[in-house]
């Protein structure tokens, strides 16, 4: 996908080789986190002063989902950024750290912390001392009376919410713990 790309210049003539460094920068950034869905920059150049050259200030302006990153670059005390190539490659060096950073965080609030299963209770049989839950994937999973946490195999009716922690059973999958959900109990 061809990354949406606008290139303006300000107080300076438009410059193809400026531009084509910008694209390749742009790019570059766009291997990072293809999910950009624009970028923009504005290079400027400001008023030639007495004691100094020009330096050039950048703008990037990159639009991803939920938020927008801004760069913005204009150092005054740094006559490095008199050349322009050099003004460029500190914005977008800026520009890639806060699109890693941002890239880090999306990542955080995709890997939600997933709780223990949970199902209703299926089948209660307290002459045998079992019970099924039936989880919300269509699976059946046995516990024994044992497995029911705080001793409230009698209190379980059938249709309860519970949570339930699961492994691999002589039979197939079977809870080793059960905790009843609701404003009363407790975090497994």
């Amino acid at each position: 996908m061809q990354l949406p790309l606008q290139v303006t210049f300000r107080d300076m003539p438009r410059s193809e080789a400026v531009e084509n460094k910008i694209r390749e920068k742009a790019e570059k950034l766009q291997r990072f986190y293809d999910r950009i869905m624009n970028c923009r920059v504005v290079v400027q150049a400001p008023h030639l002063h007495h004691h100094q050259g020009r330096l050039y200030s950048i703008r990037i302006d990159i639009l991803v989902p939920n938020g927008e990153l801004v760069v913005s670059r204009d150092h005054h005390d740094d006559h490095s950024h008199e050349d322009i190539y050099v003004a460029l490659r500190d914005a977008f060096n800026a520009a890639e750290r806060q699109l890693k950073n941002y890239v880090r965080k999306q990542r955080r609030e995709i890997k939600a912390h997933v709780g223990p299963p949970q199902g209703r209770i299926a089948e209660l049989n307290p002459i045998l001392d079992f019970g099924t839950i039936s989880t919300d994937d269509g699976r059946e999973i046995y516990f024994h009376r044992n497995s029911v946490l705080n001793g409230g195999f009698d209190k379980l009716e059938v249709g309860a919410m519970v949570r339930f922690a699961e492994e691999r059973g002589e039979r197939g999958p079977q809870a080793s713990t059960v905790q009843t959900v609701g404003k009363h109990s407790l975090a497994v």
